[in-house]
């Protein structure tokens, strides 16, 4: 399920080809960037979470700029029933603040269970030196790689839609 939020057209170096898929999360951001003409998503980054939506708008502004991204696709994580708790309000208030902030269009896309894809996708925790349980260091970097992974899947479900939008638009 994904609705289009008008944002702030660019600021003229940016691609609408180009877009940056976003999974926020409490201390991190899960980044991908993907373009529309391949319709393929790759995991880019992982951002702290800053102190402000500020500290964060920077951060993306700058990650847009970098990549050439014309646009944002953020996942909107939906409780199992397809209803939005609170959780969903806090990312669209995040989401519509950073689209104003950085003047690029905004998507949402459903993000149920893209962490556990992206986990399944990756594989679990290596195990620590002498086959023990992972470092703390080693925890946080897998965390930190599911995000990113996510953040892909998000942004590959978008384009999975439109070219599915675009597919019965064109059948008869």
């Amino acid at each position: 399920m994904a609705d289009a939020v008008d944002g702030a057209r660019g600021r003229g170096a940016e691609d609408p080809r180009r877009l940056l898929g976003i999974d926020l999360g409490e201390k991190r951001i899960g980044v991908a960037v993907g373009d529309v003409d391949t319709a393929s998503a790759n995991p880019l980054l992982t951002l702290m979470r800053g102190k402000t939506i500020d500290h964060d708008a920077v951060a993306i502004s700058r990650l847009a700029a970098e990549q050439r991204a014309g646009g944002l696709v953020v996942g909107l994580p939906l409780d199992m029933d397809g209803g939005e708790g609170a959780q969903a309000t806090k990312t669209r208030e995040w989401a519509d603040a950073i689209a104003v902030a950085t003047g690029l269009p905004l998507r949402y896309r459903d993000e149920r269970l893209t962490s556990e894809r992206a986990e399944r996708r990756i594989g679990g925790t290596a195990r620590g030196r002498s086959g023990g349980p992972p470092t703390p260091s080693q925890r946080d970097a897998h965390r930190a790689r599911i995000d990113r992974e996510a953040a892909a899947l998000i942004l590959q479900d978008e384009f999975d839609a439109r070219a599915a939008e675009d597919a019965q638009r064109r059948s008869p």
